[in-house]
C-alpha cells in the first residue's frame, strides 16, 4: 500500500482559506489547464513537447531560471509551439525555509531572463517550488505584479513510491472542467510521465476536453 503525504486532489477547504491563489480554471466549458513544472529539461522537454503536438494541446510550463540558462533552446522551442510560460524561481527555493528578501530576489532573476528572452512577454505568472511560501513572500511578490498560480488537481509523477497507473487513475479521477493538472518535465519524473501524459490526452480528448494556457 502506497502511503502519500500530499494530496492528488487539493481540499477545497485549502482553497477557500487562500483565495488570493489560482486553483483552477473557470468550470464553464470542458477544458483542461495543463502545467508543468521543474524544467526545461533535455532527457524530457523535447518527449513532452512531441507528445503535446501529437494531440493538438496547449499547456503552460512553470520553468526555473537555471535551466532556461542551461538550455534556452528548449525554452524557444515551447514558445514555438504556443505554449505559455511561467516563473517556478531561479533555484527551486523552498519559500518556508527563507526570508522574504532572498526568496523574492531568486524569483525576480528568472523574470528579467524571462523578459529578456521573450521581449513580447509581459505575463507575471509564478508557482511556488513545493507549494509551500509565506504570506510576506506572496504580499511582496504581488505587489510587483505577480499572479500565484496553485493547482487542484496534482499528477505525482514526480513520486518513486506512487506506481504510474495509481498516477493515471487518480488523476483521471479527480480531473474536470477548468483543472489545473500539475505535472513535472523533469528526470526525477520521466518515467511515469511517459507513462502517464499520453494516456491521460487520450483519455481527455476522447471525452472532448480541449487543453488550453492559462
Amino acid at each position: 500500500m502506497t502511503f502519500m503525504l500530499y494530496p492528488i486532489r487539493m481540499p477545497k477547504f485549502v482553497q477557500r482559506l487562500y483565495p488570493e491563489y489560482l486553483w483552477h480554471m473557470p468550470r464553464m466549458d470542458k477544458t483542461i489547464y495543463l502545467t508543468f513544472d521543474d524544467g526545461p529539461t533535455p532527457q524530457i522537454t523535447h518527449w513532452v513537447l512531441d507528445t503535446l503536438k501529437q494531440y493538438q494541446a496547449k499547456a503552460t510550463f512553470f520553468c526555473l531560471g537555471k535551466n532556461i540558462v542551461a538550455h534556452p533552446d528548449l525554452l524557444h522551442r515551447m514558445i514555438q509551439h504556443k505554449h505559455q510560460v511561467g516563473n517556478h524561481s531561479f533555484s527551486h527555493l523552498i519559500g518556508w525555509k527563507n526570508n522574504k528578501n532572498v526568496y523574492v530576489k531568486d524569483v525576480e532573476k528568472t523574470q528579467r531572463i524571462l523578459e529578456k528572452e521573450l521581449p513580447n512577454s509581459n505575463l507575471k505568472l509564478f508557482r511556488p517550488p513545493y507549494g509551500k511560501i509565506k504570506k510576506s513572500q506572496v504580499k511582496m511578490l504581488r505587489a510587483k505584479g505577480y499572479r500565484i498560480v496553485f493547482w487542484d488537481v496534482l499528477s505525482g509523477d514526480f513520486d518513486p513510491n506512487l506506481k504510474p497507473d495509481k498516477s493515471l487513475h487518480k488523476t483521471l479521477k479527480h480531473t474536470k472542467t477548468g483543472s489545473i493538472v500539475v505535472f513535472h518535465d523533469s528526470k526525477k519524473a520521466k518515467n511515469t510521465l511517459q507513462y502517464v501524459l499520453p494516456k491521460a490526452l487520450k483519455y481527455w480528448k476522447s471525452q472532448g476536453y480541449q487543453f488550453k494556457t492559462l
